[in-house]
């Protein structure tokens, strides 16, 4: 059983930055971002294979979110510049046990655990 934690959550202006964290409570072989808008699906926006460093985005946040993975602390980051409020959602972590193939087509049923979440506004 893996413990995902996220934070770093919060309210920014449109052009601004955040960065979100998710603290794992073991090592686990893939890692995504997803975010929910409300009545919106779940949609996964940012994945990381931490044995090969493989990453991957959907086309929404490519070239604006960079996702990376401290090893030594198990956690997964989430740094987000140039935000619009499009981007406003709720933000989780989730994680799986699977091959990069899998891991890369960012589907929510695919994923086994999964964070609390943590709200990003972005205002005008």
């Amino acid at each position: 059983q893996v413990q995902l934690v996220e934070s770093g959550g919060g309210s920014v202006e449109a052009g601004g930055s955040l960065t979100l964290a998710c603290k794992a409570s073991g090592f686990i072989n893939c890692m995504t971002w997803f975010r929910q808008t409300p009545g919106g699906e779940r949609e996964g926006i940012a994945s990381f294979y931490p044995t090969a460093s493989y990453t991957s985005y959907a086309n929404s946040v490519k070239g604006r979110f960079t996702v990376t993975h401290d090893k030594s602390q198990n956690t997964l980051y989430l740094e987000m510049n140039n935000l619009e409020p499009a981007d406003a959602a709720i933000y989780y972590c989730a994680a799986a046990m699977l091959p990069w193939t899998r891991c890369s087509g960012r589907r929510k049923e695919e994923y086994t655990y999964w964070g609390q979440g943590t709200q990003v506004t972005v205002s005008l």
